[in-house]
């Protein structure tokens, strides 16, 4: 959510930050803007609601140029999707500013700069950061101080870019909470709040730290610390790749990338999946000494990662007999909660940035964890940089702003952690066996899967004059099940639940009836016989049963029953196997109801702030 990026070169940087901001749009945003500044002081602003593209046609009506530039996409917090809402925001056409985050004191300090004269153009709390940054100006003796003596009276998260049209050199910059990476070029450098917005320019980056100041111009980056003080943060070459500008002959990214998850799976398991073994140090160098002492784990999450670390509860309690607790990353941070001897922390994020995990990241190293690791997908990323140990998804860029191979990559990387810790917690040796083998066929089974395509757009049709819907699975389908429903609802807006198909008789059976789908998702595994009995109680009840079925698994499709069914595979593997179906028809059904796939109303891909 929210994209900021920014340039100080000798060249004109409006197509370099107009570029940058198409690269971010799928973060999820609702407004663009950029504002220039030129050699000879002149401050130029355009901003539009809508897509990048509307920005992008209206520079190109009305050309605009600057050496100096900074370029933001908007997902709205404090006031709606207007066009004086949009960023870059100005103070008395000086001070220009863009801004991820949220100022949570912005009320106070709107107040005050009301007092001292200040006119607010805008309902955002943005615009305070730029009044209080010439405030400062008034006795600093650089744009630099100034920003730092303001960032001191901000309360929330930003991360913020600021320029000063009577300083055309350079941009000064301020994280807390919210990512910022600098680009380093060759008489040029760059602000992003990703790098992927910089991966034309530069593969150059430095990751600025919590707390940390930085002054940018053509040549030079200066850092400081919190307190002020001048610091050396480390240079990365990034090695990402970037294909947002390439659906492949898709439609839609959503659906390339659920078609890519054979590929990024095999990726995932490349050079770490041994013959009869994990290679050792897959985890990080000293992980197998943290992991030999690991007796619970608590994951922590949000979204689609959360459903993950859900699933990975009954992998890790059944197979490595390890204890494990999930919580969502926004409770977990705001409650006292108990931390067990000898627990790793394991955070889970496809950006690397979600703020809620990463906060509770922060608080669990406080509450004495004994380790922590991350799955993620963004090497560099703040989770990755501030965990103890990381392992990469290897997923690649995720355009689609509901999760798809970025979902089952997590789980490979779960069932991969299953057995590195079971081999020190007695882990059965069938067990073993059949995790290593299930992994090995994984790849293909989810190319069998796909093949599944055709009947599951078919299917879709059923759902189009339908509002509501009801998800059933049981053990560890049951999180795949609430994944399935989380799809639908977020790119089809239709309403859905999941459930413990054992609960039904606990509340969900007054929901069925003839206009209700329940769509159950059925391997051929030791819950399959309980299953079927909960099946029967919704058929009785005149409700239409969508069946995701093993193919051994006896289940017949007639008048109140459509059966789909999906390849046999090992128990262990089957939830990853078992999310495709309910991806597929969830991408269809919202084809059919004609919403935007890849950029559903209201969501955003990276979510940033509170």
């Amino acid at each position: 959510m929210c994209g900021i990026v920014g340039a100080v070169a000798e060249r004109n940087v409006v197509e370099i930050l107009l570029e940058g901001l198409k690269r971010l749009e799928y973060r999820g945003y609702d407004s663009a803007g950029v504002a220039l500044l030129d050699s000879s002081n002149n401050l130029t602003r355009v901003r539009r609601t809508g897509k990048v593209q509307e920005l992008a046609d209206a520079v190109e009506a009305n050309p605009v140029t600057g050496q100096t530039g900074i370029a933001h996409t908007r997902w709205a917090t404090h006031g709606g999707v207007t066009e004086a809402n949009a960023h870059p925001h100005f103070s008395s056409d000086r001070i220009a500013v863009v801004h991820n985050g949220i100022i949570e004191n912005y009320q106070s300090l709107r107040e005050a700069q009301k007092a001292a004269g200040y006119t607010f153009t805008s309902d955002t709390d943005t615009e305070t950061i730029a009044h209080q940054v010439e405030m400062e100006m008034a006795s600093a003796d650089s744009l630099l101080s100034a920003v730092q003596t303001a960032v001191k009276k901000f309360e929330g998260a930003y991360g913020t870019v600021i320029m000063d049209r009577e300083d055309p050199s350079r941009v000064v910059v301020a994280r807390s909470g919210s990512p910022l990476v600098i680009g380093l070029g060759l008489g040029e450098n760059f602000i992003a709040s990703d790098q992927m917005a910089l991966l034309p320019v530069t593969r150059r980056f430095i990751f600025l730290e919590e707390g940390d100041v930085a002054e940018i111009t053509r040549r030079d980056v200066h850092i400081f610390d919190k307190d002020g003080n001048p610091v050396e943060r480390e240079v990365v070459d990034s090695v990402v790749e970037h294909d947002a500008g390439d659906k492949g002959g898709y439609r839609h990214y959503m659906l390339k990338e659920i078609h890519e998850q054979p590929t990024v799976v095999r990726n995932t398991l490349q050079q770490r999946l041994g013959e009869h073994d994990l290679v050792e140090g897959i985890f990080g160098d000293g992980a197998e000494a943290i992991l030999s002492k690991v007796k619970h784990i608590q994951i922590i999450a949000c979204g689609t990662s959360y459903h993950a670390g859900m699933t990975a509860r009954y992998w890790l309690e059944q197979y490595a007999n390890v204890s494990c607790n999930v919580e969502i990353a926004s409770e977990f941070r705001y409650r006292k909660s108990f931390v067990h001897p000898n627990s790793l922390l394991v955070t889970i994020s496809q950006s690397g940035e979600t703020a809620d995990t990463l906060a509770a990241l922060r608080l669990a190293k406080e509450q004495g964890y004994m380790s922590s690791l991350t799955i993620c997908n963004v090497p560099g990323s703040s989770l990755v940089r501030e965990s103890d140990m990381a392992f990469m998804t290897r997923a690649g860029a995720e355009i689609g702003v509901a999760s798809t191979k970025a979902f089952t990559t997590q789980l490979t990387g779960f069932l991969m952690l299953t057995l590195a810790l079971g081999k020190h917690n007695g882990m059965a040796d069938s067990d073993h066996k059949a995790i290593v083998a299930g992994l090995y066929s994984l790849p293909s089974k989810l190319e069998e899967t796909l093949a599944l395509t055709g009947g599951i757009e078919e299917l879709a049709e059923e759902f189009a004059d339908k509002n509501h819907s009801l998800f059933l699975g049981r053990g560890d389908q049951y999180p795949i099940a609430m994944e399935g429903a989380l799809k639908l609802k977020e790119i089809s807006y239709i309403h859905a639940e999941a459930y413990a198909s054992g609960e039904l008789k606990h509340g969900p059976l007054a929901l069925i009836d003839d206009e209700m789908p329940v769509i159950v998702v059925a391997p051929n595994n030791e819950l399959l016989e309980k299953l079927k009995s909960n099946v029967e109680e919704v058929r009785a009840r005149g409700g239409i049963m969508y069946v995701f079925a093993d193919k051994e698994a006896s289940f017949a499709s007639d008048d109140t029953m459509r059966v789909i069914n999906v390849p046999h595979c090992e128990s262990s593997i089957a939830p990853i196997v078992y999310t495709l179906p309910l991806q597929l028809l969830s991408y269809y059904v919202a084809v059919i109801k004609g919403t935007d796939v890849d950029q559903p109303r209201n969501l955003a891909k990276s979510v940033t702030v509170e």
